[in-house]
């Protein structure tokens, strides 16, 4: 169930996918927050200098693995503006983080490429269970999903 609190966390996400799409990348945004409700670290798409694996979900699995217990990543909570690609969400469960919350969904996000005749990736989108079949995962979050439409939108210039 999604809470107040969880709509502010992904609002946050919004606005760093709107610095990303402001600095020419795509328009993604993630927060890792602790269970106590502390941001632990945030991060937005770096992929515009030729890095394709530069998502900041994968940054926080990262940084995560890096400077937190395995329990502390277990009872964290993933916060972002679009679903993890299958990469990100490899990285999530190998480092044990906890609950994912997104505001649109891969599928979603297919949906309005093809309606914009925008090329598919090279990489298959999955829904995250498809990756990490024990995932604690919720969204998409429709009361929010038409902001991250209109950054998709505007980044693709259609």
């Amino acid at each position: 169930m999604i809470t107040g609190n969880d709509l502010l966390y992904l609002q946050r996400c919004i606005s760093l996918a709107k610095e990303a799409l402001d600095a020419g990348d795509e328009p993604f945004g993630s927060l890792l927050v602790a269970e106590d409700g502390t941001i632990l670290f945030e991060d937005r798409n770096r992929v515009a200098g030729g890095d394709r694996t530069q998502h900041p979900e994968f940054a926080i699995a990262r940084w995560a693995a890096a400077n937190m217990s395995p329990e502390a990543r277990e009872k964290a909570t993933v916060y972002t503006s679009g679903e993890h690609c299958p990469m990100c969400a490899a990285a999530h469960g190998w480092v044990g983080l906890g609950r994912i919350v997104y505001v649109s969904s891969s599928a979603q996000l297919s949906t309005w490429l093809q309606e914009w005749n925008v090329p598919s990736a090279p990489v298959k989108a999955l829904p995250i269970q498809d990756v990490v079949p024990g995932a604690q995962v919720e969204g998409p979050v429709l009361e929010l999903a038409d902001d991250i439409q209109e950054l998709h939108r505007r980044f693709y210039q259609v």
